[in-house]
């Protein structure tokens, strides 16, 4: 297996690391039964690659194998963004595999980051829900459930495509991330009515890109930190549904 250092991998602050700790352990607290994971959004650059990659760097620190997968296969920025380089060359990725042009162990690399491996999504591609709809996505998630602990699915936001909701019937949970301010409440619920459509259980929502006091965090109830970072503006806790119920009613009363 080939191996790819990431050349943009930064130290997180403390708060970050408190952030980061809260949501892998309400994500623990799911279930054994949860391996496979869907990371999405609403629309584009609301911090989901972000948070799918700090997440599985978090697990990794417990000791736990991540295989992450890039499914935006219409405008990935991950190779990019992490300045993904290999010693052999050109990186293949999923849009590759899925095609037919190459096999499953060409695209699943290693990192130099322990226990965290990637597929990456490879070229854009003009049926990114066709492909994903063939047997060759199926083998892939079969595999890694075997071989990983978490395989975490970076998926392009619903509200743009709906690769999500394909990709949802292949795993054991969702993840919604929510940058403030970006998002209306209303479409917030549709993409969460699309994806209960799609029948994959809804683990949380992480609000991310929280605008905090200078120097200050807090935590929610029972659980969960808000960090802050210079480029990762704060990563809030998975919080489940029956919580925020419970809030609000609170709140109300």
């Amino acid at each position: 297996m080939q191996i790819v250092k990431l050349g943009n991998i930064k130290e997180h602050s403390y708060t970050m690391k408190e952030s980061l700790r809260g949501l892998k352990t309400n994500l623990q607290f799911c279930g054994d039964d949860v391996k496979a994971i869907l990371v999405t959004s609403s629309v584009p650059d609301e911090g989901k690659s972000t948070v799918t990659m700090n997440l599985a760097r978090s697990l990794t620190e417990s000791g736990k194998s991540v295989l992450v997968v890039d499914t935006d296969m219409r405008k990935s920025v991950l190779i990019g963004r992490l300045r993904a380089k290999s010693h052999e060359g050109e990186l293949y990725g999923l849009s590759h595999y899925l095609s037919g042009q190459k096999k499953l162990d060409e695209v699943i690399y290693a990192t130099d980051i322990k226990k965290l491996f990637m597929v990456f999504a490879g070229p854009s591609v003009p049926n990114p829900t066709e492909i994903l709809e063939k047997k060759y996505f199926e083998n892939l998630m079969e595999f890694a459930r075997d071989q990983f602990d978490y395989v975490l699915l970076d998926c392009a936001p619903i509200a743009a495509a709906i690769d999500a909701a394909v990709i949802a019937k292949h795993c054991d949970g969702a993840i919604l991330v929510i940058s403030q301010g970006v998002a209306s409440a209303r479409l917030i619920n549709n993409v969460k009515k699309q994806l209960e459509i799609s029948g994959v259980r809804i683990l949380g929502a992480v609000l991310n890109k929280v605008e905090m006091k200078k120097n200050g965090y807090g935590y929610g109830y029972g659980y969960g930190y808000y960090g802050n970072e210079e480029d990762e503006k704060g990563l809030a806790k998975l919080k489940p549904e029956e919580e925020q119920s419970k809030k609000r009613k609170k709140k109300n009363s």
